[in-house]
């Protein structure tokens, strides 16, 4: 009887630097499987409609490195699916690329236990992080709070190295069941969002993680200044080929400081990208240690602070209408793209939290739903950064100004112009497509409308008195 290797996909659509796949490979023909389980439906819609187009790129390559053969589809959930799949072929073992997000640690104890009880074994793999992340632990064995001195101690630790191995054709283990990923919707929900995002989405797939990677290394030059500004594409675009495992982190830092060896005056540019590569690292070794970091302050005190819960304002903000220029465009970009330029996120995240005092987690809940490359982990730090209640947090008084933001990071204009209809120019086919994304119920102004009954000072006053209210209020207790 030929006995298959079973690999479980869930996040990691590549062949490079893939050990989970090689072992599956090795173990047998290969009989990959991916489930439409409630974990997966439980995702924003942007993010599924992403991964359903990671999903369908590696399935076209799997077939042409199979002669055929491609993903096998179920709809369920894995702990009740995989060891009876287990059983039926005579796979001892499923293997799978370690994603390490909370919801998914549950469920691969549910999937370990079920096969337990058949004499099975789940075998996790690494590939989603640069290094384990018990090897970047403080002196007294703890986990870092502070980004500085754990990217300094990353640093020493070292990456660890990809895979490598990279198969080339591939023996399948044929059977006739799943469901054909053309034929998938994953994101029903996205209704009139869905044309526009295909119309801006970026490329799909391994090959194209690969392609951007290079192209941007070939344009670094100048990075580190112009990463903070919207109006350029200065930023590498490979967040969502890292959100959907297209391509490693691994893999991305051992191509970078190739490069930046290999072309000294480069290297400058390169280490400050990479350092955002360890922000995303310090994210997920976070979410490791405190996994509700999604849902509870991180900073104790915090939970009482008096955020506000949903509200007129926070709904306009949702909506692009905030009269608030640079945060408007954001939240349009989103809508539009499934991204948001980083700069931009830190702005649009502060007005919401501080000048319209709302609570951090509608804005988390937003973005997880509007995000091609939502990341549970970057996600959670970041709003939790932004609001001041987070690790390695920015002092609560640090409020941007959305007015000065502008000034310094879109001097001509150009990014506003692109995402607001009406604002300083002819309408965009990028503002006119926001306004067709939109839902009907919204009544959207087909012209952007400046000001609102928040402004700049204002709402800077109310989150500064807030937080001294605050203040006062945990001195006394």
């Amino acid at each position: 009887m030929t006995v298959p290797g079973i690999l479980w996909l869930t996040r990691d659509f590549r062949f490079k630097d893939n050990p989970a796949l090689l072992a599956a490979i090795k173990q047998g023909p290969l009989l990959p499987v991916f489930f439409i389980d409630r974990l997966l439906m439980a995702q924003g819609a942007a993010s599924r409609w992403r991964l359903e187009r990671a999903l369908y790129s590696f399935d076209a390559e799997l077939r042409r490195r199979t002669g055929g053969a491609g993903v096998i589809i179920l709809r369920g959930e894995p702990d009740l699916l995989l060891g009876e799949l287990a059983d039926r072929t005579g796979a001892r073992q499923v293997h799978q690329s370690d994603w390490p997000a909370p919801d998914m640690r549950s469920l691969q104890d549910r999937v370990r236990a079920a096969l337990q009880r058949h004499g099975n074994e789940l075998v996790l793999h690494p590939g989603h992080l640069l290094v384990h992340p018990q090897l970047v632990r403080t002196q007294e064995g703890g986990c870092y709070r502070v980004f500085t001195p754990f990217a300094r101690a990353l640093r020493f630790v070292g990456p660890d190295r990809p895979a490598r191995e990279a198969p080339g054709q591939i023996r399948p283990y044929r059977v006739t069941e799943g469901a054909d990923p053309a034929g998938l919707d994953l994101a029903p929900d996205l209704h009139r969002g869905r044309s526009v995002l295909e119309r801006f989405a970026l490329t799909a797939g391994e090959a194209a993680a690969h392609d951007r990677l290079d192209a941007f290394l070939d344009g670094i030059s100048g990075y580190a200044d112009n990463r903070d500004r919207p109006d350029i594409d200065a930023t590498s675009g490979l967040s969502e080929h890292l959100a959907v495992g297209e391509i490693s982190p691994r893999t991305i830092w051992t191509i970078a400081r190739m490069r930046a060896e290999a072309e000294p005056a480069r290297a400058a540019d390169i280490e400050k990208f990479l350092s955002e590569v360890i922000w995303r690292e310090f994210a997920w070794h976070l979410l490791l240690e405190f996994p509700h970091m999604a849902t509870t302050a991180w900073r104790e005190g915090w939970a009482d602070f008096p955020w506000r819960e949903a509200n007129d304002d926070s709904r306009k903000w949702c909506r692009g209408e905030t009269g608030m220029a640079l945060v408007d465009a954001g939240l349009r970009e989103m809508r539009v793209t499934g991204r948001m330029h980083n700069r931009v996120r830190m702005v649009v995240a502060s007005w919401l939290t501080k000048h319209l005092l709302t609570d951090w987690r509608l804005g988390l809940s937003h973005f997880a739903d509007s995000l091609t490359d939502w990341d549970p982990a970057s996600n959670a730090m970041n709003w939790q950064w932004v609001a001041g209640c987070g690790p390695d947090a920015a002092p609560y008084f640090r409020i941007f100004n959305p007015e000065k933001q502008a000034e310094q990071h879109d001097p001509e204009g150009r990014y506003r112009r692109r995402w607001l209809a009406g604002w300083m120019g002819t309408p965009s086919a990028e503002a006119q497509a926001y306004l067709e994304s939109a839902p009907s119920p919204w009544k959207l102004s087909q012209v952007w409308n400046a000001g609102g009954a928040v402004t700049v000072k204002s709402g800077r006053e109310l989150a500064l008195q807030a937080y001294a209210d605050f203040r006062t209020q945990q001195h006394e207790a």
